[in-house]
């Protein structure tokens, strides 16, 4: 049996619970045959045994003499062959049978154990076991023209045995039968066919092995991965996420909101689209995720979540950022340094000792103030480390990058650290470099502000770049939207607007063209 495919053993299944109802089935048939043959016999017997008690030779010859009463039985004979009863018999009242089917039995007392009530003037019928098989009998008083009680008759039907029941009823149950078991055998059939087809055409044992497969690929991959199904209900969450999320135990079948209440996986569901490469942030974790619909047969079916941890992502991408900033600083600073030297040796070399010493001593109070100003005011190395490269970098492009002065940072806005403001600052001043290309009328400068109490954190990005056209004002948040035709990418000001989601944040831009833009980002602290 273990063998045979799945599709025989759905078959079969199906073809023994076809069986099964149908034997059911019969058993309440023939309950039902029965209990409606006692009814109907019990009318009959009824009705025949009212004929006899209302037959005036039954009446008269029942209170005549012994001689008399012998013409009794002949006439109740001829009844009862005429209504096919089993038996009638006449009791005077003194309970001497006066008619029976067996000659010997007449003139005999009758003693059975129903009989009582019908003496007393009482119809009824009841069921009994005899010699016969069980019959069911009619009581009914014989009466006189002066309503006195003469005598009873008793009129008894056999009821048909098991066997006969179904003797009777072998015609109709042998179609039935037939029928039934040739309907249930095709629509087992196509039935297991479907279920099989819906399988994939896999047998049970390689639908497990493909389970136990799948269940070992998700826990070995190094990212997190939780599926749904249409109903919000678990149907994988393998090992990685259950590190990565603080969960444990069995979480299979149970709703995604009752294990991850700010999860964002159920919106798939309703928006019916993939959404790639979103931060988000459940909990105390900022993780970077895909989200995409499942399908079968063009429905959606569930979804799937495939998510990393932002920590470590950022920390890779810093490393990168850090080497690629190292290296800019590095040639920015050997050619401010070169120009520097040789502002210093042309200077000695026409004899200008005392003004070579002033240069000297002008370069080193202005490296110096505006280091000691970072230190003291913003208490990020990060982001000191970000402005100083910043403003090399406009030196080299021709640009004057300002930092005001009364700007403080001391703390970040919740939900935020310093890897956010890396980027958000960072993207704003590049976004401010590139306002520049095509300008030559004028002298290129960039101011940037960060403010900070105990209610808000601003931080302001203002360029007196070409602006931006009023008809793109509404999209430049949008990714992959670039101004910059072929050579931008879009991605951006696109950051900046998740950075500032993410920390409940507002941006404000205004922009005019050929006058140039202020980004003013502002945080509830």
């Amino acid at each position: 049996m273990n063998r045979l495919p799945i599709r025989w053993k759905i078959t079969i299944l199906i073809f023994a619970i076809v069986s099964f109802s149908m034997l059911l089935s019969g058993v309440f048939i023939i309950s039902d045959f029965f209990h409606t043959k006692e009814e109907e016999l019990s009318q009959r017997a009824l009705l025949t045994a009212r004929t006899v008690s209302e037959m005036p030779e039954v009446r008269r010859h029942i209170v005549e003499n012994k001689q008399s009463r012998a013409l009794i039985n002949p006439v109740v004979e001829r009844v009862r062959v005429i209504h096919s009863a089993d038996y009638i018999v006449v009791l005077d009242m003194n309970k001497v049978r006066l008619s029976h089917p067996l000659p010997a039995m007449i003139g005999t007392i009758s003693r059975g154990a129903d009989e009582g009530p019908a003496f007393a003037e009482h119809t009824y019928t009841s069921k009994a076991r005899g010699e016969i098989g069980t019959v069911v009998r009619a009581f009914v008083p014989i009466m006189n023209s002066d309503h006195e009680q003469i005598g009873v008759v008793i009129a008894a039907y056999r009821l048909p045995t098991f066997f006969e029941a179904i003797d009777s009823l072998k015609e109709e149950a042998a179609v039935a039968v037939v029928l039934s078991l040739v309907v249930g055998g095709i629509g087992a059939w196509l039935l297991a066919s479907h279920i099989k087809r819906q399988m994939f055409e896999l047998e049970p044992h390689e639908i497990a092995k493909l389970l136990i497969e799948r269940t070992e690929a998700f826990n070995a991959m190094h990212e997190g991965v939780i599926a749904i199904d249409s109903d919000k209900k678990i149907t994988i969450f393998n090992d990685r996420a259950k590190q990565m999320l603080g969960v444990k135990g069995d979480v299979i079948g149970r709703s995604i909101r009752s294990i991850i209440p700010d999860t964002h996986l159920p919106e798939i569901l309703e928006v019916n689209k993939p959404i790639y490469n979103k931060e988000l942030q459940i909990g105390n974790l900022t993780i970077w995720s895909n989200r995409i619909p499942i399908k079968v047969n063009g429905k959606t079916v569930g979804a799937i979540a495939i998510f990393q941890d932002r920590t470590e992502v950022k920390r890779l991408a810093e490393e990168l950022t850090g080497v690629k900033a190292f290296v800019h600083a590095l040639r920015v600073q050997n050619h401010e340094y070169m120009n520097k030297l040789h502002t210093i040796a042309g200077l000695i070399q026409l004899g200008h000792i005392e003004k070579a010493l002033e240069y000297v001593f002008q370069v080193t109070e202005e490296q110096a103030e505006l280091t000691q100003f970072l230190s003291r005011n913003i208490k990020d190395e990060s982001i000191s480390g970000l402005l100083l490269s910043k403003i090399r970098r406009g030196k080299e492009l021709g640009i004057r990058v300002t930092i005001d002065r009364h700007s403080r940072l001391h703390r970040f806005p919740p939900h935020l650290d310093h890897h956010d403001f890396v980027v958000l600052l960072g993207n704003l001043i590049e976004n401010a470099f590139d306002a520049f290309r095509g300008v030559t009328d004028r002298e290129k400068e960039i101011y940037v502000s960060l403010e900070q109490n105990e209610e808000i954190c601003s931080l302001s990005v203002e360029d007196n770049g070409q602006g931006i056209a009023r008809e793109h004002i509404d999209r430049i948040f949008d990714e992959g939207f670039s101004t910059k035709g072929e050579n931008g990418r879009g991605i951006g000001l696109y950051l900046v607007k998740q950075i500032v989601e993410k920390g409940n944040g507002r941006i404000d831009v205004q922009s005019e063209e050929g006058k140039g833009t202020v980004f003013t980002v502002t945080f509830d602290m």
